[in-house]
């Protein structure tokens, strides 16, 4: 299982950010979200992402 940060687009709307985990389930590669992380600060985001990289 992995944990990551998705910036999705969102056309005349700033972008979704979502925390997300995925796995694979067979041959396939399964994913759900955590969280929506769109109205936390860029710096807190930042933060995020360096401690899904330190846990791994």
């Amino acid at each position: 299982m992995s944990h990551y940060i998705e910036v999705v687009p969102n056309r005349k709307y700033r972008p979704t950010k979502l925390l997300r985990k995925a796995w694979r389930g067979g041959k396939k590669v399964k994913r759900t979200i955590i969280a929506n992380l769109s109205y936390f600060h860029l710096s807190v985001i930042e933060g995020f992402k360096a401690a899904i990289k330190g846990g791994e």
